[in-house]
C-alpha cells in the first residue's frame, strides 16, 4: 500500500511529501539533540541545560544543511549539543551513553508513530466511512504522515549509529578501542566527515542506509501485523 502511496513522482505529490515531512523532521531532530543533552545532564554535565538545549524548540537545535538533508534525503543532523566530559565519572563510558541516547530516542519515537499507525490509522480511521473525496484525502494523508514518522526516525537512528566520527555511533564503538588508538582515529575526524558526505552524495552509503532502514521497518510492521501494507 505505501509503495503505491509514495510512487506518484509528480510535483504536487512531492510538495505534499515535503509538507508532511516538515513537522516530523523538526520533532525528530529536536528530540534527538534533547536526548543527548538530557543524558549528559543525568550523568553530571550541566552544559546543555545551562545553554538552554534541554528543549524541543527546534530553533535551538537546527543546523540548516542537516535540516535540508533530513527533509530532502531522509537522513541528516542537527546542531550538536555541547558536552563537557570533564563532568563525567567515567568519560569514555558516559560519552558512549550520551551518544546512544540520540538514536535511541528516534527509535522510541518511531515506535510511537508505529503504534499510532496500527491502532489509530488502521484501527479507528479504518472504521470511518468515507463519504467524499476530502475525507478520503484526509485519511490518506494521516496514514502517510504516520508512516513517514516511522520511516524517517528509523533512518535517522541508523544514520547516526554508523561507527564513524562525528556520528553518535563512533562514541559507542570507540569506547571499545584502546585510548591510544581512539585518539589517533579522532585526529582524522574532519577527513572522515568529508568522506562520509561524499559517500552519501555519490550514493553507496545512502543505499546502505536505505537497505538497513527498510529491513528494520519491515520487521516493525511484521511484528504489529501490518506487513501487508508495505506491498
Amino acid at each position: 500500500m505505501f509503495r503505491y502511496m509514495l510512487g506518484g513522482g509528480d510535483l504536487k505529490g512531492y510538495a505534499i511529501s515535503i509538507l508532511l515531512s516538515l513537522p516530523i523532521v523538526l520533532l525528530s531532530l529536536s528530540l534527538h539533540e534533547t536526548a543527548h543533552g538530557f543524558a549528559a545532564f543525568r550523568l553530571g554535565d550541566p552544559t546543555a541545560r545551562n545553554l538552554g538545549r534541554l528543549t524541543l524548540n527546534p530553533i535551538k537545535h537546527l543546523d540548516p544543511i542537516g535540516f535540508l538533508c533530513m527533509l530532502l534525503a531522509g537522513f541528516g543532523w542537527a546542531k550538536p549539543v555541547p558536552v563537557n566530559s570533564r563532568y563525567f565519572k567515567n568519560p569514555r563510558r558516559d560519552m558512549a551513553l550520551v551518544g546512544l541516547a540520540g538514536p535511541l530516542s528516534n527509535l522510541l519515537l518511531a515506535t510511537v508513530f508505529l503504534l499510532l499507525l496500527r491502532f489509530v490509522g488502521f484501527g479507528w480511521l479504518a472504521q470511518v466511512p468515507v463519504k467524499n473525496e476530502f475525507q478520503f484525502n484526509l485519511i490518506y494523508f494521516a496514514l502517510l504522515f504516520l508512516y513517514y514518522g516511522v520511516y524517517m526516525n528509523v533512518t535517522l537512528a541508523v544514520f547516526n549509529l554508523l561507527p564513524v566520527p562525528p556520528l553518535d555511533g563512533s562514541r559507542i564503538f570507540f569506547v571499545l578501542l584502546p585510548p591510544r588508538l581512539y585518539f589517533k582515529v579522532m585526529q582524522y575526524e574532519r577527513y572522515i566527515s568529508l568522506a562520509i558526505m561524499l559517500l552519501l552524495l555519490l550514493g553507496p552509503l545512502s543505499r546502505l542506509i536505505s537497505l538497513i532502514t527498510g529491513l528494520i521497518v519491515r520487521g516493525m510492521f511484521a511484528i504489529t501485523g501490518m506487513s501487508g501494507f508495505l506491498i
